[in-house]
């Protein structure tokens, strides 16, 4: 997902450089100042859309626009979502379903849970429309310390990642709880999906129990056959909404004029 603009020297910018008594070189720099001020433009619209089209998105995504600026010698300006390393997902991953629409890829955490044969094939998480106490923050994502301790819990974690999985002990010490958190259980429901007789009244997913004797039971991640999205998001949407192409023309001329001091 990326807007990207160039531009040369052709026909009439020639003239208007020539006229303007521009070299080639300073044509070339007032070309990357209008570029570049489209880059922004961009990149402000980019971020725009975004909010339009998707519920509370995340400073994350908004943030990780970035603009990758033209210089004299490269006349090309580029506008996309940029990772920069970390535990964050490159949200190329995240917004490609979003433009494409198809499938999303699958989560660490879903892979996770795939491979301990947890979650079925076929399947991805979904947080319930409640979520459970304590498990999303506050534009409704799940919190990477609350997967990381579910995950743990589980025993999810892959043999280079085995140190990280709950011991009994401490499996037992949140069974318990304590003054802070109250105690309690997770274990995995599959219902009607597996023909599961104790669980045929839950849908498909983690659960957790707390209360006396675990009689309260509400749910933490639902399983929910992986969705299909539509494509919401279009870069050539964008570009035409915010008309970027002509502001590039009218910051074209406005850089040649300043470069000539007209």
């Amino acid at each position: 997902m990326a807007m990207r603009f160039d531009a040369r020297m052709t026909g009439a910018d020639e003239v208007l450089a020539t006229l303007l008594g521009l070299s080639r070189g300073g044509a070339a720099r007032a070309y990357a100042k209008a570029l570049n001020d489209v880059g922004f433009a961009g990149r402000a619209a980019m971020q725009k859309e975004f909010g339009e089209v998707f519920n509370q998105v995340t400073p994350y995504i908004q943030k990780s626009v970035r603009v990758k600026m033209a210089t004299a010698e490269r006349l090309s300006v580029t506008i996309e979502p940029t990772y920069y390393g970390g535990k964050g997902i490159d949200p190329q991953r995240v917004l490609q379903a979003q433009e494409f629409g198809g499938r999303r890829r699958d989560k660490r955490s879903e892979v996770a849970l795939r491979r301990v044969g947890i979650l079925p094939n076929g399947y991805q998480t979904v947080i319930p429309e409640d979520p459970f106490p304590g498990s999303v923050d506050q534009f409704g994502n799940i919190k990477g310390a609350f997967i990381t301790q579910l995950l743990s819990y589980m025993r999810a974690f892959g043999e280079q990642g085995y140190r990280a999985n709950m011991t009994d002990k401490v499996r037992g010490n949140l069974h318990r709880g304590g003054k802070k958190a109250e105690g309690r259980r997770y274990f995995v429901a599959y219902g009607r999906m597996r023909g599961d007789a104790k669980s045929g009244h839950l849908a498909p997913g983690i659960w957790a129990a707390s209360g006396t004797h675990g009689s309260n039971i509400r749910p933490v991640l639902m399983f929910v056959r992986a969705p299909s999205y539509s494509s919401r998001l279009s870069m050539d949407k964008v570009v035409q909404k915010a008309q970027l192409e002509s502001y590039l023309d009218r910051r074209i001329r406005f850089r040649f004029r300043e470069a000539a001091g007209v």
